[in-house]
């Protein structure tokens, strides 16, 4: 059960760092690129959204969890 817990652990570093690599990536092409930027606002807010979503699925199991564990 630890190394279900370590690797659920380590999925979401993952999924935090890549989103927060991706929004500074985004934010970079935004300030360098003035014709792609609507494309990259678009990409930086999707970024958000799927940040938002990631850690409210990994909230509601972990109180799931919490109550019927």
């Amino acid at each position: 059960m630890d190394l279900v817990i370590e690797i659920a652990n380590t999925l979401i570093w993952l999924i935090r760092a890549g989103a927060a690599f991706r929004l500074v990536y985004c934010m970079f092409r935004l300030i360098s690129s003035e014709e792609e930027a609507g494309q990259y606002r678009k990409r930086a807010r999707n970024v958000v959204v799927f940040y938002i979503l990631a850690e409210s699925i990994w909230e509601l199991k972990t109180l799931v969890l919490g109550y019927y564990g």
